[in-house]
C-alpha cells in the first residue's frame, strides 16, 4: 500500500515526521533513537532529507588548490532501507535536484526499486551555500525532476533503455502556503501547485507555517483550482529562542505576533521551547478538529518536543 493510499484510509488525522541523516562520520544510532520515541504514535511514514554535496576547495601535499564535492550527510537511501528493514514502517527519502546530476538521480531510482522503498518525495531542494541563487547540476526545477520520475515509471531510462520487473514510484511534492521565496505571487504559486498534481504528485506537503489560518485559505484556494490531492500541513515546534528570526529568514514563513511576543519574553532556550510546544499544540489539535488527512512534524533538533505534542494530541 502506497502512502497516499495509508492516508486516505486512516480513520483520523495521520502523524508522520522527518529525519536528518547523521553527519558524515557518526553512526546510525541517534536515527534510532529519535524513531524509538515518536514510534509509539504510530507513524505512518518517516521522511528522509537528503543533501546536496558542497564544493569546496583544499590544499594539496604540492601547495595547490582542488576543488572538491563534499558530503556532509550523506547516506539517505541507506538510511531509509535500514530504517524500513528494521521497524517496517513506512520511509520516503527525499529525492532532489539541487547538487545532483540527472545520472545520480537515475542510480537512486535504481538503488531504491531494488530495496523496495517506492515512496519519494520530490523537491528542488536549496541552493548552494555560497551561491546567490539556485545553479542546477542536473534538474532547475522539481517539475523537471518530476518528469524524469515519470519517464522511469514507464521503465525507461535516460539513455532510452529499458528497466524490467518495475514498480512504479509513489510520489509527493512540497507547496508553499506563504509563497515560496521565488515566486512572485500566490497565483504563480497556485499555478505550479497544480502543475505538479495534474502531472502525477499524489499528495502535497506544505513548507512549515505558524498560522493556521494561511494553510487552510490556502487549501480553499487550492480546491478552487481544482486542486484535490491531500494537502498535507507541515508543523514544528520552536525549540530555540534565536528562531523567531531564523526560521522566518531560512523558511520565509511567518511568526504571528502574539506568538512572538511570547518568544521574546523568554531568557532560556528551555523557556522558548515550553512557548513551543504550547503553540504548537494549539496548531495539531486546531488542524485536527479540521480533519486534515495527516500531520507532518518536522522534527529536527525538535524529537522530545515534538514528543509532547503527540502525547498532547495523539
Amino acid at each position: 500500500m502506497s502512502l497516499v493510499e495509508k492516508i486516505k484510509s486512516a480513520k483520523t488525522t495521520a502523524f508522520s515526521f522527518e529525519l536528518l541523516p547523521p553527519l558524515k562520520g557518526n553512526g546510525i544510532d541517534s536515527v534510532y533513537r529519535t524513531i524509538d520515541a515518536l514510534r509509539e504514535f504510530d507513524p505512518k511514514y518517516i521522511n528522509i532529507t537528503t543533501h546536496r554535496s558542497e564544493m569546496v576547495f583544499r590544499e594539496t601535499a604540492q601547495g595547490l588548490f582542488e576543488r572538491v564535492a563534499e558530503r556532509h550527510r550523506p547516506g539517505t537511501v541507506a538510511i531509509a532501507a535500514a530504517i524500513q528493514n528494521k521497524y517496517k514502517i513506512t520511509v520516503v527519502p527525499h529525492i532532489i535536484c539541487s547538487g545532483f546530476t540527472k545520472d545520480e538521480t537515475e542510480y537512486a531510482l535504481i538503488d531504491l526499486q531494488f530495496l523496495g522503498i517506492t515512496d519519494l518525495l520530490l523537491l528542488r531542494g536549496d541552493k548552494a551555500r555560497h551561491d546567490r541563487e539556485f545553479v542546477p547540476t542536473g534538474h532547475r526545477y522539481a517539475t523537471e525532476l518530476q518528469g524524469q520520475v515519470n519517464t522511469f515509471n514507464k521503465g525507461l531510462f535516460l539513455d532510452g533503455s529499458e528497466m524490467k520487473s518495475l514498480t512504479p514510484f509513489s510520489y509527493g511534492m512540497a507547496c508553499y502556503p506563504e509563497k515560496h521565496e521565488e515566486a512572485p505571487n500566490m497565483d504563480s504559486e497556485l499555478f505550479y501547485a497544480k502543475m505538479k498534481v495534474d502531472e502525477g504528485a499524489e499528495y502535497l506537503v506544505t513548507q512549515m507555517f505558524f498560522d493556521n489560518e494561511k494553510y487552510f485559505q490556502f487549501v480553499e484556494k487550492c480546491r478552487a483550482a481544482g486542486i484535490n490531492v491531500p494537502i498535507i500541513p507541515g508543523i514544528k515546534p520552536i525549540t530555540f529562542m534565536n528562531q523567531l528570526t531564523v526560521l522566518p529568514k531560512i523558511f520565509k514563513t511567518d511568526i504571528p505576533e502574539v506568538f512572538a511576543a511570547e518568544l521574546r519574553k523568554c531568557k532560556t532556550d528551555a523557556e522558548a521551547a515550553e512557548v513551543g510546544v504550547e503553540w504548537c499544540t494549539a496548531q495539531a489539535r486546531d488542524l485536527i478538529a479540521h480533519g486534515v488527512p495527516s500531520i507532518h512534524f518536522y522534527s529536527m533538533m525538535a524529537t522530545q518536543s515534538v514528543k509532547r505534542v503527540a502525547q498532547a494530541v495523539y
